[in-house]
């Protein structure tokens, strides 16, 4: 079963920005929503958010073929969501434990990502036949009225 898509936040201001799946398109889309979270006065969530934009973008660029990365995200005053979809329905981000040691090379940024996120998961997009998928996390400010 399908995670419930993000809430958005009440009273919040939406922003866009379509990446070419490049090896650059992780700094970019780190950038972008640090200038966001800087501007919206966040600055206490640029930081998580940095990480958790990272590795959502990186997955998309590494583990699909889609041309275009879309970012999309929501502010308001206590929390922001940030989502990112790519044309890959079938590769659906799973959460597992990785093997102790250092053995392991990849997979640690969503164990990352779900330990800073008030909520994080993923939506398909495309009605009943699915041609996109999104992955979507929300940060919140400490102290804000959403259950952590």
């Amino acid at each position: 079963m399908a995670p419930a898509p993000p809430r958005r936040p009440q009273g919040g201001e939406f922003y866009r920005i379509a990446l070419p799946s490049t090896a650059n398109a992780p700094r970019i889309a780190r950038d972008f929503v640090t200038s966001l979270l800087t501007v919206s006065r966040h600055r206490d969530l640029a930081d998580d958010a940095r990480l958790c934009v990272a590795e959502v973008v990186s997955n998309a660029h590494r583990h699909t073929r889609t041309p275009r990365i879309q970012l999309c995200a929501t502010v308001n005053r206590k929390q922001v969501t940030v989502s990112v979809a790519d044309n890959a329905p079938w590769f659906l981000p799973v959460l597992t434990t990785p093997p102790a040691g250092d053995q392991l090379e990849c997979g640690r940024g969503l164990l990352l990502g779900d330990r800073l996120a008030l909520a994080w998961g993923w939506t398909l997009l495309g009605g009943c036949t699915p041609d996109r998928k999104a992955v979507w996390f929300t940060l919140a400010r400490v102290g804000a009225d959403e259950p952590r």
